[in-house]
């Protein structure tokens, strides 16, 4: 169980960094072939502006979305006593509870940090999970927050989209201004064939490459959030059970959509298998995921 936590932590570091190599390089070939220096800079501050406002309201946002209402200690007793256990063991605040009224059975959590965390699940997942199936689905999203996870991926966003806006404006520069550099006169080369042509590949493969960055740092983030989980609960095969029941129950979350879906502990829009849709997948394979579970 340490291992695993140890090894997707490195993993997800080593993504972030690749990412940030990704960004140096396209901002050198963009200076290289325009001379606009000052793009790359100027591109970090419209994603770091840009994602100030989904960073702060996203679990209104989410939750709105979700038409989830709060949890109340009468009705929804045994959730609310194992959400401020675990959040007892976590060594975190107990989050806000949320409770969305929907037979297929999920759950998530938003906030920005442990302090303004929100813990929402499905009243399936409670209708159709046992006590410790239920406990090791909160585990997991206890994981989640306390993990900054939304913090982390807000990182991963940013500089993913700083990476879209540079490739962005270097294909549209090179289209109207046919690679201009401001020093022309003064340096050799200044439009240097080869450069150009480095320029343009890198612009139009970087987005793609940042995409498949941010969907594994996802993955990675689930499976670490499915080991801290376990350690939470002591019961790896808990959780293990849990997505199982998750994974082939046949109904339909009608609450989720396309910008909420990679909250959830499972995928709610049922990805179907395939090489490019496990590489375009915000979530692990079920059967990887609860292979290591029951391995630990």
């Amino acid at each position: 169980m340490y291992a695993q936590i140890t090894s997707n932590k490195w993993k997800s570091v080593l993504l972030v960094i690749v990412f940030i190599a990704i960004l140096s390089g396209l901002g050198y070939l963009f200076t290289e072939a325009t001379g606009y220096g000052w793009i790359l800079p100027l591109a970090v501050v419209v994603a770091v502006v840009g994602s100030i406002g989904s960073y702060y309201y996203s679990d209104r946002i989410v939750l709105s979305m979700s038409q989830a209402r709060p949890a109340n200690q009468q009705e929804h007793a045994f959730l609310v006593n194992s959400v401020e256990g675990l959040a007892l063991a976590a060594g975190i605040p107990v989050p806000r509870i949320y409770v969305i009224d929907d037979t297929a059975p999920n759950a998530f959590a938003t906030g920005r940090d442990p302090q303004h965390a929100v813990l929402c699940v499905t009243t399936g997942l409670m209708q159709k999970m046992n006590r410790v199936e239920l406990e090791g689905v909160v585990g997991h999203e206890m994981a989640h927050i306390k993990d900054y996870d939304i913090r982390f991926m807000a990182l991963v966003a940013i500089l993913a989209g700083t990476i879209v806006l540079v490739s962005d404006w270097l294909l549209r520069s090179m289209w109207w201004g046919g690679g201009r550099r401001r020093d022309d006169d003064d340096r050799e080369g200044g439009n240097n064939p080869i450069v150009m042509v480095i320029a343009i590949v890198a612009a139009i493969l970087a987005p793609i490459i940042a995409t498949l960055i941010q969907l594994a740092v996802s993955r990675r983030r689930e499976y670490l959030a499915d080991a801290q989980g376990s350690l939470l609960t002591r019961y790896p095969d808990g959780l293990a059970s849990a997505l199982e029941k998750i994974a082939s129950d046949p109904e339909p979350l009608e609450a989720a959509n396309k910008a909420t879906a990679h909250l959830y502990i499972y995928n709610p829009l049922r990805e179907h298998g395939g090489i490019l849709n496990a590489l375009f997948s915000t979530h692990p394979p079920i059967e990887e995921r609860v292979r290591r579970l029951r391995e630990m």
